[in-house]
């Protein structure tokens, strides 16, 4: 790997603990804080799920195909953002790094990136310019669990030196998009693959906190059951106020792809402290989260309007996925199918 020299990892950590920076925390609350707020008042955007598993007909591929398999004819973020921008979104959140590992970026830590590919684009470089020229906001998903670099997931030995490459991933992500806008959300998947304990949850909300205060941070399947809270799933139908919340700390909830209860509980626990935390739903206007030449199938305009309607009542938050294609621009049918959608929803 690029300059990935496992005898410092361990070193590295003790020292991102030992700086002696004040640690970042929710501040308790039953109401919404003010970056919250904003994240509410985006209300509705767009999920991009986009990267190697677009080239393989998959939704999760294991870390066994080529970077070199991932060869958009192009990478048209404007196009993408013009979309969502037409479309009365507000954000958009695009896979950075998915199970499989493969980074959308050049990593100074693995090669199976897009500089190993069939295109060496920095997409995410390039979609933080277009957001900024559309002034819309931008989230990052991050995948937890990497198929690629982190195989033994079962084997405890190996979580310091992987939780370290996650930490210098998301400074890279960081370093890439700060010189052209604010991540509003990072988006955090793939916990569920060991005990919710083994993850560095506080070094990565210090990581991102520390140098974007306002981004909005939420892991899938946050809240667990008072008896366990590692429980896994517990639908958001049957969260209740006060249970327990399993990823401190977070800013918000996820369970994809479930939509919220209606009047859904909003206060979580924490070591007997309160926190409030609006839901996110995750929905695809077709059938499949990345492009795959079966998913022929969409949502009607009448469906995705009762959907989005569900999902952004009671203070929510609505994703809705519109996957690029292999020529890195996003289906025809989809534009057409959002902006019958914004007339319906306006």
């Amino acid at each position: 790997m690029k300059q990935f020299f496992v005898t410092c990892l361990f070193l590295t950590l003790f020292l991102h603990l030992a700086w002696g920076q004040e640690q970042i925390l929710p501040v308790p609350s039953h109401r919404p804080s003010p970056a919250q707020q904003k994240q509410i008042a985006r209300k509705y955007g767009m999920f991009i799920h986009f990267g190697l598993n677009t080239f393989q007909d998959q939704e999760w591929t294991d870390g066994s195909k080529p970077a070199s398999s991932y060869r958009p004819t192009t990478v048209d973020t404007d196009q993408w953002i013009r979309a969502a921008k037409e479309a009365g979104m507000k954000y958009v959140i695009l896979t950075a790094k998915h199970h499989e590992g493969f980074c959308l970026w050049d990593s100074k830590y693995t090669e199976y990136d897009v500089a190993s590919s069939g295109n060496t684009t920095n997409v995410i470089e390039s979609i933080a310019k277009s957001c900024k020229k559309y002034d819309i906001g931008l989230g990052l998903y991050y995948s937890l669990w990497d198929r690629k670099v982190n195989a033994d997931v079962k084997d405890p030995g190996k979580d310091a030196a992987y939780n370290e490459y996650m930490l210098r991933q998301l400074d890279e992500l960081i370093d890439i998009v700060q010189p052209h806008t604010n991540i509003v959300e990072f988006w955090f998947d793939g916990g569920w693959e060991k005990e919710n304990y083994r993850w560095p949850v506080k070094e990565i909300y210090q990581t991102i906190k520390s140098r974007q205060p306002d981004c909005q941070i939420g892991i899938n399947w946050t809240i667990g059951l008072p008896d366990n809270p590692d429980a896994h799933p517990v639908l958001p139908e049957n969260q209740q106020d006060g249970y327990p919340i399993r990823y401190f700390p977070s800013d918000f909830r996820l369970g994809d792809p479930y939509l919220p209860a209606d009047n859904d509980p909003k206060v979580f626990t924490h070591e007997g402290k309160e926190y409030y935390m609006p839901w996110e739903s995750t929905i695809c206007i077709s059938e499949r989260w990345f492009y795959n030449t079966t998913d022929k199938k969409y949502k009607p305009v009448d469906e995705l309007a009762k959907l989005y309607h569900q999902c952004t009542k009671n203070d929510n938050i609505l994703i809705l996925n519109c996957p690029p294609d292999r020529s890195g621009k996003i289906r025809t049918k989809d534009i057409q199918l959002l902006k019958e959608l914004q007339e319906k929803i306006q």
